[in-house]
């Protein structure tokens, strides 16, 4: 069952499974723990809540058990403008969690989604109005890991038989999902077909071997764009023949989680308003550093004075620039 789909197409529509996530409240383990906080996460939904923080029509595709969990990521994600109306119900099947475990090596994440009502997803969601209509449709490695349904979907979307706009894919290597192996070349084929790939320098190397940017970029070829993203140190997009490289922002780590997420929000927002390379990078730097300074998967976005004024910093001033 679903909604009917609003009758304003989205900019981005955005594919995949979103999960509720438990956490604690503070850096203690999960072991430690008495109380957890109850919070939305997901690849595909976080950039789907950062597009709409930036202003941007974004819509979330997928299905959801009929749960309070399903109940609570509509809501959130309704609340953060993100239209969830072509969102799937299975009565049959639940909806997936995760919990986040704090400690001194990072922030690990145990899944709870095998069986989930999103791993039922399929090609034929490919044909959506909602995806035919978009001027982007945003996806990751993470749904091709759920399913083999979930991956024939990915591969249906990218072959964008119908569709008239572009296919976002991050790589989002995520090596608990990929037990039975594959990873590698599947994510290097899905990667390869879409119109702009988002990648981590450090899982291509940990995928391909490869941990050049350069290198990285003529591997992903014929990929059009290419934007290669290096934590601290900064993103190159290779573009039209062009190398564009914009140092990160410096800024204070209180979770790394969604930060990714958060660039590729932002880079899609310089897309949709067709700035210059450089400011599209920026843009997702800005909506990263906002991303680092919480606990939360989903930040609130940097309001559009900020980004204006950020933007039309020159190169020093932008490598010396803190956000609040």
């Amino acid at each position: 069952m679903s909604l009917p789909f609003q009758s304003h197409p989205a900019d981005v529509v955005c594919v995949g499974e979103t999960m509720v996530v438990l956490g604690p409240p503070d850096d203690r383990p999960l072991a430690e723990q008495d109380t957890l906080r109850m919070a939305v996460g997901g690849a595909e939904s976080n950039v789907a809540c950062g597009l709409a923080g930036l202003g941007h029509r974004a819509a979330w595709l997928s299905r959801l058990g009929d749960d309070p969990f399903a109940r609570r990521i509509l809501a959130e994600l309704g609340a953060r403008g993100v239209d969830v109306s072509a969102v799937e119900t299975d009565p049959e099947r639940p909806t997936a969690v995760y919990f986040k475990d704090p400690g001194p090596g990072g922030t690990r994440t145990h899944y709870y989604r095998g069986g989930s009502a999103a791993t039922a997803m399929g090609p034929s969601l490919a044909r959506h109005p909602a995806v035919r209509a978009a001027r982007i449709v945003h996806l990751s490695g993470v749904a091709a890991a759920l399913s083999e349904s979930c991956d024939r979907l990915l591969e249906a979307v990218l072959a964008r038989p119908e569709g008239r706009g572009l296919v976002s894919f991050d790589v989002n290597h995520r090596p608990a999902l990929w037990r039975d192996g594959g990873a590698s070349r599947r994510l290097l084929t899905l990667a390869r077909a879409a119109g702009i790939v988002f990648v981590g320098r450090d899982e291509a190397e940990e995928l391909w071997g490869t941990a050049r940017p350069d290198d990285i970029a003529d591997l992903l070829a014929p990929a059009p764009v290419v934007v290669v993203k290096d934590a601290g140190f900064g993103a190159t997009s290779y573009a039209g023949g062009m190398r564009t490289f914009v140092p990160s922002l410096p800024t204070k780590v209180v979770e790394p989680v969604g930060a990714g997420d958060a660039f590729a929000a932002g880079y899609l927002a310089g897309v949709l308003e067709d700035r210059a390379e450089r400011d599209r990078l920026r843009l997702g730097h800005l909506a990263a550093a906002a991303a680092l300074r919480t606990r939360d998967d989903v930040p609130v976005m940097p309001p559009r004075t900020e980004t204006d004024r950020c933007l039309a910093l020159d190169e020093e001033a932008w490598a010396a620039t803190a956000p609040r």
